[in-house]
């Protein structure tokens, strides 16, 4: 079972499969990171060879005893050494959040989530939908049956909505992190373990720039990790001595149900090797079979809660709302994708690829290949005791979980494999104690230590500061403090109209029209831009609803493979077919796009000075107009430079009317 994981490791972490199989996914970047792996690797090779060399010489030069008297006493301190710990990566995460992230959503999954937070923080489960949604709509936020309500399962919100009650929403991941932190260091201390295995261990995983980044942030595969680490920490309780401990059992089945309601596939996942080993062991009897039964009690209360929630806002306990916006294309599977090409085995091989590859940059951003010392580690390593097969089977069947699914999850490193972190620097920690068990040289088990020392220290040095300036740099437009940006200028108790990109106005528009999600991505991405925008003029006339707007495009089917992005245009989403012929008015668009727009989806968490923020539509606007002339308007664009700034200006009536007169 190790050597499984380990050549699977070896296969998809270092070779470019991706890149081997036509068409879907690949990494164009991997010529470029292999050659930085065999530098890196030469070196702390290198580095490992002369240590050899060197403590062969003067033996003197390693203490002895050093890092098992350091790893004593964290042994030796117990709770207040483990919660010592916990303390630093807090720190660590919510300086992240504040000097790197701003303390601000800035990925869409997060910006919905804490929206949805939000609701769920006031009492309800969802808002009462608005009559024209095209106004407030984003992609992930359904607003169709009266109702409006985020697309993911409530339990990422739900940790959201206990930060956002506190007005702390961004330090629910460093509190999220550091409580997982403390869970897998009390979980190391059960395991049989050295301690000086087990402190390493809790070390590489604590202060992994991977776990540490992530942790900074308010995505839900954060707190899912922590639960899933708060699982295995009262399963091995529950399993630590043939006596059944039902208490232990339940915590261990509540807390696979918090990740459950937060990620359902990937508890699953660890809920099914769990739920294996006590029933196995429930062959001992009656008090085992309880001990099974509470744990399965313990799942249930959570993931009651859940599809209860599912039933209020989708109306069926079993239909997410992912599912209820994109259709059953969203769902893990082979099959059509909720946009582009259909998901097959060979698009899932490729998904698998790029994560492990990313994975040996992301997860340590050491020298040498991140997973290089787990890989040599899980290849030599021994019988397996039962809590090494349940890590392992839950693994395995997390990375199932994402060959059969159909989304690229890349954001700081390939987020959908946060749950392996611990578990990857736990093995690598074991390498040391795996060379010694196999009979080899203690003078090279040292040179390997250093080595990986080396690796780590480089990457320190090098990688991680490169990795801050770039977070730190990224979606600048999304950081601006629009609350206060209005206070500054003056601008409350106002309907606001916010001036997005021109592509986002077109799906927008789409949406209003009845047209679903899924069709008005593929619309979008497969026609002309300018076609589109006649396409909903005229369907919007003739009230035509989305088989109008189909049966218009349809003529146009035939140009999709001519398609062309134009570099020029600050929308990189805009299509042009060759030879098309574009209206004024689709020429103004891109005039109005060059002089800057803001984001939408990050303005619509603004909730202050009584304003009301709306999406601009131009003439669409004109259903706004019993609104419009109850409040001062102002339409709020972005200076065009990356990061710029907001600017709110003021506009009339009667000139928005001329506006939507001009053809």
């Amino acid at each position: 079972m190790a050597q499984a994981a380990a050549l699977v490791l070896l296969v998809f972490g270092l070779l470019p499969i991706a890149n081997w199989i036509p068409g879907g996914h690949d990494a164009p970047w991997y010529g470029q990171r292999l050659t930085g792996w065999l530098s890196g690797t030469t070196i702390v090779v290198g580095a490992g060879v002369l240590a050899v060399v060197a403590l062969r010489s003067w033996p003197g030069l390693w203490r002895r005893g050093l890092w098992a008297g350091v790893a004593a006493r964290w042994r030796a301190g117990d709770r207040r050494a483990d919660a010592a710990i916990a303390a630093v990566v807090l720190v660590l995460c919510a300086l992240v959040a504040r000097l790197v992230f701003s303390a601000r959503p800035l990925f869409i999954d997060e910006i919905t989530q804490l929206f949805q937070a939000r609701i769920f923080a006031t009492g309800h489960l969802f808002l009462r939908a608005p009559p024209f949604p095209e106004f407030t709509s984003t992609v992930q936020l359904l607003d169709w049956n009266g109702k409006v309500y985020g697309q993911f399962p409530a339990g990422g919100p739900a940790m959201l909505a206990l930060g956002v009650l506190l007005h702390a929403a961004w330090l629910v991941g460093p509190v999220a992190s550091a409580l997982g932190v403390f869970c897998f260091a009390r979980l190391l201390r059960y395991m049989p373990l050295g301690d000086g295995t087990a402190l390493a261990a809790l070390l590489l995983f604590s202060l992994a720039p991977f776990t540490v980044f992530l942790g900074g942030t308010m995505m839900n595969a954060v707190t899912e990790t922590a639960w899933l680490l708060a699982a295995a920490l009262a399963l091995m309780v529950a399993t630590a001595n043939p006596e059944p401990r039902s208490g232990a059992a339940f915590l261990a089945g509540l807390a696979l149900g918090i990740a459950a309601a937060i990620r359902p596939a990937d508890a699953a996942a660890f809920a099914l090797p769990t739920a294996a080993w006590l029933a196995w062991r429930a062959r001992d009897g009656l008090p085992h079979v309880r001990a099974l039964l509470w744990s399965a009690a313990g799942v249930a209360i959570p993931v009651a809660l859940l599809l209860w929630v599912n039933t209020q806002q989708t109306g069926h306990a079993l239909r997410f709302g992912y599912v209820e916006m994109w259709g059953a294309s969203h769902e893990i599977g082979f099959h059509a994708a909720p946009w582009g090409d259909a998901h097959t085995p060979a698009r899932g091989l490729e998904l698998i690829n790029i994560y492990f590859l990313r994975l040996q940059d992301y997860l340590f951003e050491s020298a040498a290949p991140s997973l290089l010392f787990a890989t040599v580690a899980l290849a030599l390593a021994p019988r397996l005791r039962g809590f090494d097969r349940w890590i392992l089977g839950g693994s395995f069947l997390l990375v199932v979980v994402y060959f059969a699914y159909w989304h690229n999850g890349f954001y700081l490193g390939p987020r959908f494999m946060l749950p392996l972190a611990p578990w990857l620097a736990l093995w690598t920690a074991r390498l040391p104690a795996v060379l010694a068990e196999r009979g080899v040289a203690p003078l090279v088990v040292r040179g390997m230590v250093v080595a990986g020392t080396v690796a780590l220290l480089l990457g320190a040095v090098t990688s991680i500061p490169t990795r801050v300036r770039q977070y730190t740099n990224s979606l600048l437009s999304r950081r601006v403090d629009v609350d206060a940006t209005a206070r500054a200028q003056g601008v409350h108790d106002a309907i606001v109209l916010v001036r997005e990109w021109w592509g986002a106005q077109l799906v927008a528009r789409m949406w209003a029209l009845g047209t679903t999600r899924m069709d008005a991505e593929h619309d979008y991405r497969w026609n002309d831009a300018c076609r589109v925008q006649t396409a909903i003029a005229a369907t919007e006339r003739d009230r035509s609803g989305p088989d109008g707007l189909r049966r218009r495009l349809a003529a146009f089917r035939g140009d999709s493979a001519h398609l062309m992005i134009n570099g020029m245009m600050r929308d990189t989403t805009v299509r042009v077919a060759p030879g098309a012929t574009w209206t004024p008015g689709c020429l103004r668009r891109l005039v109005e796009d060059s002089a800057g727009f803001a984001v939408f989806p990050s303005v619509m968490l603004a909730h202050g000075s009584g304003n009301v923020y709306l999406r601009d539509l131009h003439a669409r606007d004109t259903v706004l107009l019993a609104q419009l002339r109850q409040h001062p308007v102002w339409l709020l664009t972005q200076a065009p430079e990356i990061g710029g700034q907001l600017r709110f200006q003021r506009v009339s009536l009667d000139s928005m009317q001329a506006d939507w007169r001009t053809p």
